[in-house]
């Protein structure tokens, strides 16, 4: 049940391992200038302000008072524990530059969608009983789990309540966060209880929108918001991130069959991917894949066979015009917000980026 968030057991799950720093100063910052086409270009200003992001969630840390010491300890535990290898915190930056011109505002929602990211990350790892933080003595299991539920639901909701905004911005941001954790327990719950026999593509991509979409689309919705953009901009960009998710989660399969983990195989995870194959993709007969299925938990030659079915380039052309289709839609979203030209190139770029086949 590998995340959207690039999950990898041991601790690295979507990002730039975030250099824990005291730096402020972003509020200064002007708009980036990023040159338009770059699809890494959003790692530029990921560099920019990640200074300033580890510095919000240090501050959200703080703000649980000198009374909370054992609990701050576990929390920075288990920041130092989960990491990002693709810095996606940038998203809520991009969508309020997009709005604004300048990112800097949004940089507390930075700090939300990291420690969001944390949580579910280290939630993903127990779904698919990997303790390594336990293991590795960092944090006990009682511990990991209370400061995992602290982490990803109390320091964002101190983050938000701590902006200097009118109480209904306040109260719409909130809303959002209580939204997205409805709609990804849906999603995670519908996960663990897929039923391959009866998946579908349709089905697969339903199931990504709660687990991997909702908290996209929570936090660009949320820059939309913050940015004082009107109801129907926020709407717009609450479907990006939507549709971002779904990319983004397809990218993430790809990348846990290409490390090797097979993360998604050992666990039975209904990917899109395995729902291609028993749409008509796999040169073997659907009854076929579900056996190699069930049978991949503990075998290994079964994992192997059915990777090999999952790779076959029949399957991976069906997988990619549908990739096609989901990235046709985002660019289609951000055409129609038009925003600043500083920052669209960008979020275009993102987008393609995760669009990639990598099979």
């Amino acid at each position: 049940m590998t995340s959207s968030e690039d999950h990898i057991a041991g601790g690295d799950h979507g990002g730039a391992a975030p250099a824990r720093t005291s730096a402020r100063g972003a509020g200064d910052r002007p708009g980036t200038g990023i040159t338009a086409g770059d699809a890494h270009a959003y790692l530029d200003v990921h560099q920019k302000f990640a200074a300033d992001i580890d510095a919000e969630v240090e501050s959200a840390l703080e703000s649980l008072g000198p009374a909370s010491g054992g609990l701050r300890t576990a929390v920075a535990g288990l920041l130092r524990h989960q990491t990002f290898r693709y810095p996606l915190s940038v998203l809520p930056l991009l969508v309020y530059g997009a709005e604004t011109g300048n990112p800097a505002p949004a940089v507390p929602l930075a700090a939300v969608h990291d420690l969001w990211w944390t949580s579910a990350c280290y939630l993903d790892d127990i779904a698919d009983g990997n303790t390594s933080i336990v293991a590795g003595g960092a944090l006990g299991a009682s511990e990991a789990l209370l400061a995992s539920v602290v982490t990803g639901h109390v320091l964002p909701l101190r983050v938000l309540r701590s902006l200097p905004v009118p109480e209904p911005v306040r109260g719409a941001l909130t809303d959002e966060a209580l939204r997205c954790a409805a709609a990804a327990a849906e999603g995670q719950l519908a996960d663990l209880g897929g039923d391959a026999g009866r998946t579908t593509r349709a089905a697969v991509a339903e199931i990504y929108r709660g687990k991997s979409s909702a908290p996209f689309a929570m936090i660009t919705a949320m820059a939309a918001t913050l940015s004082g953009a009107d109801a129907e901009r926020v709407d717009r960009w609450r479907e990006f991130g939507s549709v971002f998710g779904i990319l983004w989660q397809i990218f993430n399969d790809q990348e846990d069959m290409l490390s090797g983990r097979e993360e998604d195989l050992r666990n039975g995870t209904v990917t899109y991917l395995l729902a291609c194959a028993l749409d008509g993709g796999s040169p073997a007969p659907a009854e076929r894949v579900l056996s190699l299925h069930a049978a991949a938990r503990e075998s290994r030659a079964a994992r192997s066979e059915l990777a090999g079915l999952l790779r076959d380039p029949a399957n991976l052309h069906r997988c990619a015009r549908d990739l096609a289709a989901f990235r046709a839609d985002a660019h289609r979203v951000l055409m129609a917000l038009d925003g600043h030209s500083d920052y669209m190139p960008v979020l275009a770029g993102l987008v393609d980026q995760s669009s990639l086949m990598l099979l």
